[in-house]
């Protein structure tokens, strides 16, 4: 009997790993595949997490998405996944236990991957590797997550000092070096590490193998750019020279065009007195806020430069990081660009285009899908109704639509 019972739990459990590798086929009316291109009435063919064929939409299918607009998830280049409001409602919270720190940061995850996305560059706290690795062992639903896990920010290191900490974040398990190359936007964002010291973090970084991306402002956005640096963040003040430094020397721009400053200014109260989050800080916001817009619609009319997503979202703006699309759509910035710089160009600058950032044969089974059209009305990102990560879907309220 005891035999027969454990044929039978074999049996069940065989059964189960066979029909989770089945086919699995949805079906779409209207196709973004991440690389500037719109295709209609198409079927995707999904099976081992991975997108097995694309091709015309024929028969039954598993998921009808036929009235949505699906594309690959989201991509955001620069998050700040661990950030949250401690149980006092505010940035900081030293009463707040681990426990409740823990839980905070699964929120974040789980708000983050139902946003539509599925994959997020955290810049970035030590806390990311373990939420980086229950996400990873599927202990916890969220998007993939890049870490730079502890910034090089002190401008009194030396260049051989940089390059050991850059080669201490590889040995941790850093997947990018993060660079503070100036001060706060709420400090005025003078440069503060010398050309030399970029120099050597950046360089130490391609020697490991890791990409670096500079927080950068004012004249260090063209120090980074020849410094070799792979991504220059935020780049509020750049001149027309610094934007075509970077063209010419291959380095990628995240810029930040409304988010971040508005979350901010939206939740003031729960950062102020906190650090540099003063009146005075919090004035300089709002003051570089249109100084952001002008700046970006500049960048868009420099060419050559490419242009990836990424958001700073901090405490608060998990869950709407998509608000960024509208920001930039707003400013100038093509709908069909700004999904290609959250899809293709967004995992072209993490290295991962072989692996998501479209919907291609051999690609991740990373899908969302949105209830409207964002090339027409981009407010559509908000209406994310399907979420499928590495095969396994997570939301799906399509149906209901």
């Amino acid at each position: 009997m005891k035999t027969a019972k454990l044929f039978l739990l074999i049996f069940v459990l065989v059964t189960a790993a066979v029909s989770q590798e089945r086919p699995v086929i949805i079906q779409t009316g209207t196709l973004l595949d991440g690389r500037g291109h719109a295709l209609r009435d198409m079927q995707i063919v999904v099976q081992g997490g991975k997108i097995l064929r694309v091709e015309k939409a024929s028969g039954k299918a598993d998921y009808n998405l036929r009235g949505m607009t699906v594309l690959p998830g989201w991509i955001d280049v620069h998050d700040h996944i661990t950030w949250h409001f401690g149980p006092n409602g505010r940035a900081e919270d030293k009463s707040e236990t681990p426990a409740q720190g823990a839980l905070a940061e699964a929120a974040n995850a789980w708000s983050t991957l139902m946003a539509g996305f599925t994959t997020i560059q955290s810049l970035g706290s030590p806390e990311d590797l373990d939420l980086r690795a229950a996400i990873n062992t599927g202990a916890l639903p969220g998007p993939r997550v890049l870490t730079a896990v502890r910034p090089i920010a002190d401008p009194k290191l030396t260049p051989e000092q940089i390059r050991d900490a850059v080669r201490k974040l590889k040995a941790d398990g850093a997947d990018v070096v993060k660079i503070f190359a100036s001060k706060s936007i709420r400090e005025g964002g003078g440069q503060t590490l010398s050309d030399e010291q970029l120099q050597a973090a950046c360089g130490e970084a391609r020697a490991q193998g890791l990409r670096s991306v500079v927080h950068a402002y004012r004249s260090a956005v063209s120090a980074s750019a020849r410094a070799g640096c792979t991504q220059v963040e935020h780049g509020t003040f750049a001149t027309d020279d610094d934007l075509r430094s970077m063209v010419e020397h291959g380095t990628i721009f995240d810029p930040q065009v409304g988010l971040v400053i508005h979350n901010y200014l939206d939740n003031k109260a729960k950062f102020l007195g906190i650090g540099n989050y003063n009146e005075e800080g919090f004035a300089k916001m709002r003051e570089v806020l249109p100084l952001n817009q002008e700046m970006f619609k500049r960048a868009l009319a420099t060419k050559g430069l490419k242009i990836v997503f990424g958001t700073d979202a901090v405490a608060g703006a998990h869950g709407h990081n998509a608000e960024e699309f509208i920001y930039r759509v707003q400013d100038g910035q093509d709908p069909m660009d700004a999904m290609v710089a959250a899809n293709s160009r967004a995992a072209e600058s993490l290295n991962l285009q072989n692996q998501i950032g479209a919907i291609a044969p051999g690609m991740q089974a990373d899908i969302i899908a949105l209830d409207g059209d964002p090339l027409k009305d981009i407010t559509a990102v908000r209406r994310v109704v399907f979420v499928m990560r590495g095969g396994k879907v997570y939301k799906n309220q399509a149906a209901s639509h």
